[in-house]
């Protein structure tokens, strides 16, 4: 029997076909009250990330485990964000708030690790994040707490680099200004040129009479 048809039986995924690396949060049993008694689904959670600065949440829901652990990780890779990593932390500190759930992020030196738990630490561990610094407040639901991180993370924005300025550019800055200075000296208006004209008139006139 042929290697790929024994682990899809064994249900054993070959990871050189995805870059991707999946984690299930959370699997919950939900039951729905139909007309022929009470249905019951599951619901999961996962995560999805390449540990290169791309992740992604995606929740689905299923008659089997299998099921929808497949429909949340399909979300998940629909729904993926990239994430600006600068010397392996993030470049600022953040503080979001996702329903009842309040987050705060901080960028860490080299050697702290990361200092997160549950839902918070398995986004920033898939996104490549290897040193922050967290703080979760308020609600403990693994679905808000993933979703304040995921949108913590997408409000994240790159830092510029600084170019320092040579001699030279502060010359040509200078002679930028002094160019401008030159085109906004004020001209005389029309309107006082001809005010000064019917001056002038008038008073010949009187010297006349």
């Amino acid at each position: 029997m042929d290697n790929q048809k024994i682990q899809s039986k064994l249900g054993i995924r070959d990871e050189k076909k995805s870059e991707f690396e999946e984690k299930v949060v959370q699997v919950d049993r939900v039951s729905r009250t139909v007309k022929g008694g009470k249905r019951i689904r599951f619901r999961a959670l996962v995560v999805v990330g390449n540990r290169n600065g791309k992740v992604g949440a995606g929740i689905g829901k299923g008659q089997e485990v299998v099921l929808a652990v497949k429909k949340a990780v399909n979300h998940a890779k629909k729904s993926m964000i990239e994430v600006p990593i600068l010397n392996e932390t993030i470049p600022h500190e953040i503080r979001v708030d996702f329903g009842g759930a309040k987050l705060y992020l901080a960028p860490a030196g080299k050697g702290t690790s990361i200092v997160a738990g549950g839902s918070v630490r398995s986004v920033l561990e898939l996104v490549g994040i290897k040193n922050i610094l967290s703080k979760m407040l308020g609600s403990s639901n693994k679905i808000n707490n993933v979703k304040a991180t995921i949108l913590a993370l997408k409000s994240l924005r790159k830092r510029e680099p600084i170019v320092a300025k040579t001699p030279q550019d502060n010359i040509l800055n200078k002679e930028n200004e002094d160019k401008e200075q030159n085109i906004a000296v004020k001209t005389p208006k029309k309107d006082n040129i001809m005010k000064e004209e019917k001056d002038e008139i008038k008073s010949d006139s009187q010297k006349n009479h």
